[in-house]
C-alpha cells in the first residue's frame, strides 16, 4: 500500500524487513537507516539504538541487516528486520530514521521507504519535501489495539541525530559517531576525500545541542498546584530545544463501575490547540491525522497515539522552544476516544520536561462532572517568556458538540470544525 505523508497502516504481527533505498553517488551525501525503540516517551539508553556499529537490539526484536550499493545504477538500499511479536511490552514505538552525512537530505534525491515480508508489501512511502534535515524520521511502527500498525511520517532534523537524540533522552556520547566507510552508497563515493576529513563539517551540527552538559545544574522539578498554578519556563531554563508533554494515566479499577469498558483500555488523546504569532491557528491531534510539525509550522508535533491504561506510558507531544518567538498561546487538552464515558475514576499526571530546565509536573483532580475533554496546561508568550498555567479543567460539552468544539468555545479559539477520525 502506498502512504502519503501521515497516513497509516495496519500491520500484520510478524517479522518484517525495513528497506531504505534513495539514489548514490560521488555529488550525493551519504546515508544510512537506523531504529529507535522508544519506551514511556524517550529511549532506555544506547542500546534502544540500532544502527550499522550496534547492529542487534538486545530483545533481537530490531536488527540492522546491511545493505548494498549498486554503482552502475546509482543506487543504494540499507535493511533492517523488525520482530513485532519479540518487541518488549514497554516499547511502544520503533521508529525508522535515516541519517545523512556530507550534506542534508534535500540533496539526496529518490527516498524510499518500503516496509513488507517476502513478496507481500505492506506499506511504500516514498519521502519527498526534505529539506536541510540530517536526520529524518521516516515512518514508525507503533502500537494500537492489541496489534501495530506503521505511519508515514517524513519529518526530522537539521542538528542530526544529536536533534533525535536529545529529543528521547540520549546524549551524545550515546550516538554513533559517523556512518561507517563500508555503508552502502559509501563505495560509490571514491573522490571525497574532504568528506572522510571533515568531521569538523558533520560534527558542528551536534555542537548547539551539547547542552545536555547543564544537566547537573538543573533546577528542581516544580509541581503546580491550585494555589501555584503557573510557572515562567524561561525562569526555568526551558528556552531552546524540545519541550516534551506528556500524559499518562492509570484506571482506578475498583471505583470505574460501568462507566469503563470492560476487558479493554482507556484510549486518551492528547491534543493542542495552537495560535501563532502571525495570527494562524489550529490544532494538533490524531483525529484527522493532524500531527502537526516540529520544524515547521505549528512547530508542535503529536509523537504518538494509541497508548491505553495497559501500558501507562501515556501519550507525547513535542513543541520546538527553538521557535517561541512564533507562539502566542497554546492550549494542551485531552479527549477521551473511546474506553470511558467520562473520567471519573482515573489518576493522570502530566509532565512537561525541557530539553534543557527543570520538569514541570502537575495531577488532575478527581473528576465528579460527567465530563470527555479536560483543558490540562496553558502556555502563553509574554515578550521573550513562555509561562505554563495549569488548567486541569474538565468541560461538559452539551449535546451534539463534541470534546474539540467545547475546548474551542471555552477558550474562544474561533476554529470551523469538521468530523474526524483515526
Amino acid at each position: 500500500m502506498t502512504l502519503r505523508k501521515g497516513e497509516n497502516v495496519p500491520l500484520p504481527t510478524a517479522v518484517l524487513r525495513v528497506e531504505f533505498s534513495r539514489r548514490a553517488g560521488a555529488d550525493i551525501p551519504r546515508a544510512d537507516v537506523c531504529a529507535l525503540l522508544v519506551a514511556d516517551g524517550a529511549a532506555r539508553g544506547p542500546d534502544d539504538l540500532v544502527h550499522a556499529a550496534a547492529p542487534a537490539h538486545p530483545s533481537g526484536a530490531v536488527r540492522y541487516e546491511g545493505g548494498d550499493a549498486t554503482a552502475a545504477q546509482g543506487t543504494a538500499t540499507d535493511t533492517l528486520s523488525v520482530d513485532l511479536t519479540s518487541v518488549e511490552p514497554a516499547v511502544t514505538v520503533v521508529l525508522i530514521v535515516a541519517r545523512a552525512e556530507g550534506g542534508t537530505f534535500g540533496r539526496i534525491p529518490g527516498l524510499r521507504l518500503r516496509v513488507g515480508n517476502g513478496g507481500v508489501e505492506a506499506a511504500l512511502f516514498d519521502c519527498e519535501g526534505a529539506t536541510a534535515e540530517t536526520a529524518y524520521v521516516l515512518g514508525e511502527y507503533y502500537r494500537r489495539g492489541g496489534g501495530w500498525k506503521f505511519r508515514a511520517v517524513g519529518q526530522g532534523y537539521d542538528t542530526g541525530l544529536a536533534g533525535l537524540g536529545a529529543a528521547y533522552g540520549l546524549r551524545p556520547d550515546q550516538l554513533p559517531d559517523r556512518i561507517p566507510e563500508s555503508a552502502p552508497g559509501n563505495r560509490t563515493l571514491a573522490a571525497p576525500a574532504p568528506a572522510s576529513v571533515a568531521p569538523s563539517a558533520p560534527a558542528p551540527a551536534p555542537a548547539p545541542v551539547v547542552p545536555p552538559a547543564p544537566a547537573p545544574v538543573r533546577l528542581s522539578k516544580v509541581t503546580l498546584t491550585k494555589d501555584a498554578p503557573a510557572v515562567s519556563l524561561t525562569k526555568q531554563g526551558g528556552t531552546t530545544g524540545a519541550l516534551r508533554v506528556n500524559l499518562s494515566w492509570q484506571v482506578d479499577t475498583s471505583r470505574t463501575g460501568s462507566s469503563y469498558r470492560k476487558g479493554g483500555g482507556v484510549d486518551l488523546d492528547l491534543c493542542a490547540l495552537f495560535e501563532l504569532s502571525d495570527g494562524s491557528k489550529g490544532v494538533v491531534q490524531a483525529l484527522g491525522d493532524a500531527f502537526g510539525s516540529f520544524h515547521q509550522p505549528p512547530f508542535i508535533l503529536l509523537d504518538g497515539d494509541d497508548r491505553t491504561g495497559a501500558t501507562a506510558t501515556g501519550e507525547n507531544l513535542t513543541v520546538n522552544l527553538d521557535h517561541t518567538a512564533h507562539f502566542r498561546r497554546i492550549l494542551i487538552f485531552v479527549t477521551i476516544y473511546e474506553g470511558a464515558r467520562s473520567f471519573a475514576g482515573l489518576h493522570a499526571t502530566v509532565t512537561l520536561q525541557p530539553q534543557h530546565g527543570a520538569p514541570v509536573d502537575f495531577v488532575l483532580d478527581e473528576c465528579t462532572v460527567q465530563s470527555n475533554v479536560c483543558a490540562l496546561a496553558l502556555v502563553t508568550r509574554d515578550g521573550s517568556d513562555l509561562v505554563v498555567r495549569r488548567e486541569a479543567r474538565y468541560l461538559v460539552p452539551r449535546r451534539g458538540v463534541s470534546p474539540q468544539r467545547t475546548v474551542d468555545y471555552a477558550y474562544g479559539w474561533g476554529l470551523n470544525w469538521t468530523p474526524g477520525r483515526k
